[in-house]
C-alpha cells in the first residue's frame, strides 16, 4: 500500500475487543510495509554496526604499517557509508508509509462508524472524545505503528552485534551481553507512572479544549450578558492545570531519558576500563579495543529505538482502547452492511409508525407532534430516522411501510428518512456547495430557498460575495454559519433540508429561531412544496401546528391525543405545553389562541 492509494476502497472490519488486538490487527494489515521497513532498517543497522568493524581494521593497518590492508578498510568505509545513507532512507520512507497509512485506516474507520451510528453517537460517547480519538489518538496509534519496524531491525541488530562482540573478542564480549538486557529493562519500572501522568495531562487537555470550543460557539451570548471576562478566567484556570500536568508528565520522561543516558554510559567506562587492561596485559590489540569502544558506542543508537517504542506503546495502549470502544459501537438491531446513499433502485413508502411511542405519520401528510419534553422530543425524532438509543436498549425501531429501518441498510434507510435536528449544522463553504446534496431532482434549489423563506438571507450573502459579483450562491459560509444568525442558519438549513426531497423528512423546532410572520409563511411554503410527501415537525408552535393535517400530543413517551390543533386546544395539557401557560380552568387561553390564529391568517393575506 503507497501513499498515493489512499483512501482504502474498504477498511476493513477491525478487531475491537482491546486496544491490543486493534494495533494487532492493524499490524496484519500492514504486514508487507512492515517487513519492509524492518528489512531497511537491519541494512542501515547493521551497516552502522559494521563501521567500528572497519574502522578498527583501518588503525591495525596502520599500526603494522600494510598499506594493502589499510586500502581495503577505506573501501569498506565507503561502501558501508553509502548503504547507511540508502537504507537510513528507505527506512524513513518506508516506516512514514506505515504511519501515514495506519492513521488514515483508522480515520476512515471512525467516519464509517460515525455515518453508521449518526445522531445516536453523541448519545453513547461524548462528541469530544472522538475528536480527541480521530486527532490525537489515531497520531499516537500510528507512531507505534511506525516505530515498530524500527524497533524489530534495531533488536535484531542488537542481538547480532553482541552475538559477534561474544566471538570476536570473548572477555569484553560477555560483559557487553550481560549489560546490554539490564540497560534494556531498567526503563520498565518507570513506564507506568509516566504513562499514568500522561494520561492525566491528556485529560486536562481535553477539559480545557472542551471548555475553549463551549465559549467561542457561545460567544454572541457571553458578550450579551458580560460573561467574556468569567470564562476567560476559568479557561485559564483550565490551561494553567493542563501545563502543570505537562511539567509533571515530562519530569518522568526527562528521568527516563536521563537513565537512558547513565547507564549506557556507565556500561562504557567499564568496557574500556577493563579493555585498558586487557590491552596492557597484552592480551587484545589497540584495534581490537578501538573495535570493541565504536560497537558499545553504536549499541546506544538501537537503546534509544528501545526507549522509543516503550514510550510509543505506553501512549498508544490507552489510544488505542479509546479507538476500539468508539468502534466497537453498533447501532442498535441486526448489523447490516453501510451502503452509498444512491436513489436508484425501489424507495421506501408507506405510513411511518413508531411502536415505543405509538406515533403514526400517515403517508403523504404533515403531522407535527407537541412534545413538551426538548430531549424526549429529540430522542423520538432520532427514532422516526432509525436511530434508537443504542444496541441493546431494548427500544424497538420505527417502521416504514412495515420495514423496521434499523433492520434496512444504512443508504437506504437514510435516504428514505432524513432527520434535521434542532441544532443543523451548515459546513463551511459557498452556498451552491452547502445545497449540493443528493437529492431526488424533484425540488430545485430557487423552489427550497423560498419556501424556507431566505430572501433576506440571500440579500446579506450577496452582498457579502467574495468576488464581488453580488451572486449569494458564490458567498462564503464560515464554519458552522458562524457569520449568520440563528435564524439565518436555520432557515438554510430548512432548505437544505427540502432541495433533499426525501421520502419522509423530520424537522426538529425548524424555526425557534424567527421571528412569527417568518414562521407562518414557512409554516404555508413547508406544506405546499411538500404536499404528497410525508413530513414530521416536533414543534410547539401555534402557527405551525395549525397547518398540520395531524398533530399528535405526546406524554410521558407515549401519544396521548390525536387530532388538529384547533380540536386540541380544548385539552388543557395540551394547551398548557401550547401556550406556555398555567391552565385555570377557563376557555379564555383557548379564546386567546384562535383569535391569534385567525389574526395570523388575516396578516398573511394582507402580505
Amino acid at each position: 500500500m503507497q501513499i498515493q492509494d489512499l483512501p482504502f476502497a474498504d477498511p476493513g472490519r477491525p478487531d475491537v475487543r482491546s486496544g491490543p488486538r486493534l494495533m494487532l490487527w492493524l499490524g496484519r494489515n500492514q504486514l508487507g510495509g512492515q517487513v519492509k521497513a524492518l528489512l531497511w532498517g537491519v541494512v542501515h543497522m547493521v551497516s552502522v554496526a559494521s563501521l567500528p568493524v572497519a574502522l578498527g581494521a583501518a588503525l591495525q593497518a596502520v599500526v603494522d604499517r600494510s598499506g594493502g590492508r589499510l586500502a581495503l578498510a577505506g573501501g569498506l568505509m565507503a561502501l558501508l557509508g553509502v548503504l547507511i545513507a540508502v537504507g537510513d532512507t528507505m527506512l524513513h520512507r518506508a516506516a512514514t508509509t506505515n504511519w501515514i497509512t495506519a492513521a488514515a485506516r483508522l480515520q476512515q474507520l471512525l467516519a464509517r462508524k460515525t455515518a453508521e451510528l449518526g445522531a445516536t453517537l453523541t448519545r453513547q460517547v461524548a462528541a469530544g472524545e472522538v475528536t480527541a480519538v480521530s486527532t490525537g489518538d489515531v497520531e499516537k496509534i500510528g507512531w507505534f505503528v511506525e516505530a515498530l519496524s524500527r524497533f524489530g531491525s534495531a533488536a535484531f541488530t542488537t542481538a547480532v552485534v553482541s552475538v559477534a562482540l561474544v566471538v570476536y573478542q570473548p572477555a569484553l564480549g560477555i560483559v557487553i551481553a550481560l549489560g546490554v538486557p539490564v540497560l534494556v529493562l531498567a526503563v520498565l519500572p518507570l513506564l507506568p507512572p509516566a504513562t499514568k501522568r500522561a494520561d492525566a495531562q491528556r485529560e486536562k487537555a481535553g477539559r480545557a479544549t472542551e471548555l475553549a470550543s463551549d465559549t467561542v460557539a457561545g460567544l454572541r451570548v457571553l458578550r450579551g450578558i458580560g460573561g467574556e471576562e468569567l470564562f476567560l478566567t476559568r479557561y485559564r484556570s483550565a490551561s494553567q492545570e493542563v501545563r502543570r500536568a505537562a511539567v509533571h508528565s515530562a519530569r518522568m520522561w526527562a528521568l527516563i531519558a536521563a537513565v537512558q543516558v547513565l547507564l549506557p554510559g556507565i556500561l562504557l567506562i567499564a568496557v574500556v576500563w577493563y579493555g585498558v587492561g586487557l590491552v596492557r596485559d597484552g592480551r587484545i590489540g589497540v584495534g581490537e579495543l578501538v573495535t570493541v569502544y565504536s560497537m558499545v558506542t553504536f549499541l546506544l543508537f538501537p537503546l534509544r529505538q528501545f526507549e522509543e517504542i516503550a514510550m510509543a506503546y505506553s501512549f498508544s495502549r490507552p489510544s488505542a482502547a479509546r479507538a476500539a470502544r468508539v468502534l466497537a459501537l453498533t447501532r442498535s438491531g441486526p448489523t447490516v452492511e453501510t451502503t452509498g446513499t444512491s436513489r436508484t433502485g425501489p424507495q421506501l413508502s408507506g405510513d411511518l409508525y413508531d411502536p415505543a411511542s405509538g406515533l403514526l405519520a400517515s403517508a403523504g401528510r404533515l403531522t407535527a407532534v407537541v412534545c413538551g419534553d426538548p430531549d424526549a422530543a429529540g430522542e423520538l425524532a432520532d427514532r422516526l430516522g432509525g436511530h434508537a438509543a443504542g444496541s441493546g436498549s431494548g427500544t424497538p425501531s420505527a417502521r416504514l411501510g412495515g420495514a423496521a429501518l434499523d433492520a434496512l441498510p444504512l443508504g437506504a434507510a437514510r435516504a428514505a428518512v432524513l432527520v434535521q435536528d434542532k441544532d443543523p449544522v451548515l459546513l463551511s463553504g459557498t452556498l451552491t456547495e452547502l445545497l449540493d446534496v443528493p437529492s431526488s431532482g424533484a425540488v430545485d434549489i430557487d423552489a427550497a430557498l423560498a419556501a424556507a423563506q431566505c430572501g433576506d438571507v440571500l440579500d446579506a450573502l450577496a452582498r457579502a460575495s467574495a468576488d464581488g459579483s453580488g451572486n449569494p450562491m458564490r458567498a462564503r459560509i464560515t464554519e458552522r454559519g458562524r457569520s449568520l444568525s440563528g435564524g439565518q442558519r436555520q432557515r438554510l438549513a430548512l432548505a437544505r433540508s427540502l432541495v433533499t426531497d426525501p421520502e419522509v423528512l423530520v424537522l426538529d423546532e425548524p424555526t425557534s429561531a424567527v421571528d412569527s410572520h417568518t414562521e407562518a409563511r414557512i409554516a404555508e411554503g413547508l406544506r405546499d412544496l411538500r404536499q404528497g410527501r410525508t413530513t414530521v415537525v416536533f414543534s410547539s408552535s401555534p402557527l405551525l401546528l395549525d397547518r398540520a393535517d395531524r398533530v399528535a400530543f405526546v406524554q410521558q413517551g407515549r401519544v396521548a391525543a390525536v387530532g388538529t390543533h384547533r380540536e386540541l386546544l380544548r385539552d388543557a395539557l395540551y394547551r398548557a405545553v401550547v401556550t406556555r401557560e398555567p391552565d385555570t380552568g377557563t376557555d379564555v387561553e383557548l379564546e386567546t389562541e384562535l383569535t391569534e390564529l385567525k389574526r395570523s391568517e388575516h396578516v398573511e393575506e394582507s402580505a
